[in-house]
């Protein structure tokens, strides 16, 4: 029974190649005023669709979406359909499988890269990713920076620059847990520009003004910022009125102000 099944499906795919193949030699032969052009070339397109799928699938272990790639290979596969010219000789396979895999290639070039970095770097990457593979067959171990770099033929330093520039590829979330409880995340070991180096120099700036000011302007300051008392209150310790109050700490942090603004 089973191998009854497999002959019949067998004889389904070989059904749907030869019909694929007879449609992309039909639509290259057709004339371009033809009305049933933009048919021919649809029906061709979805023909030959299971082959862009499986390339696409063969890609698939990158950290890319299989849909993404899917619909770059399709891509790809219309470019070939509609540039595919049988009078040069290739049959359609060996000319759209190269279009394809090109096509999916510049994807990963040009949008996987989480930060753009030059593409002398991306191709440096995948040149040092080629020799790791074959250096590591050859010296039965993981080559050193010298060894790729001997074998690229090129210096140290653009193999460190390559292996840097690899960094890029995929960004890490600010929210991936470290240590083993997973208590602190990436974003917390992350440098922030600090204020408080700011707030530091102003405070050692205001002591020497408010020292400035006359006693009675520096107790309302006092009494206001430090006390964290209202004007009423204030005017009620001093004997003095609130709106005279007002003016008076007006009067204050309009010197303090050109005093601080001297000598920043």
């Amino acid at each position: 029974m089973h191998s009854t099944t497999m002959r019949i499906l067998d004889s389904r795919r070989a059904e749907a190649d030869a019909r694929a193949v007879d449609l992309i030699n039909a639509y290259a032969a057709c004339d371009p005023a033809d009305p049933s052009r933009a048919l021919l070339r649809d029906q061709t397109i979805a023909a030959w669709l299971p082959m862009a799928q499986r390339l696409a699938r063969r890609y698939s272990q990158r950290p890319e979406a299989l849909e993404d790639l899917t619909q770059t290979a399709t891509i790809g596969l219309i470019k070939a359909v509609d540039r595919f010219d049988p009078a040069q000789g290739a049959d359609f396979v060996g000319y759209a499988f190269p279009t394809i895999a090109g096509e999916i290639k510049r994807y990963f070039r040009d949008r996987a890269w989480s930060v753009r970095v030059p593409r002398r770097l991306q191709e440096m990457r995948a040149a040092i990713n080629d020799a790791n593979t074959t250096l590591t067959q050859s010296l039965g171990h993981a080559p050193t920076i010298a060894d790729i770099a001997a074998h690229l033929d090129v210096d140290e330093e653009k193999v460190i620059e390559g292996l840097e520039g690899a960094q890029a590829y995929r960004a890490a979330s600010l929210n991936l847990p470290l240590g083993e409880d997973g208590s602190v995340e990436l974003g917390d070991l992350l440098g922030a520009e600090d204020d408080g180096y700011e707030r530091t120099e102003w405070h050692l700036c205001l002591g020497p003004a408010l020292a400035r000011l006359t006693p009675q302007l520096r107790r309302i300051v006092t009494l206001r910022f430090y006390g964290n008392q209202t004007q009423s209150q204030i005017g009620a310790q001093l004997g003095i009125s609130q709106m005279h109050v007002s003016r008076l700490l007006a009067r204050a942090l309009t010197e303090l102000r050109t005093d601080l603004d001297a000598r920043t």
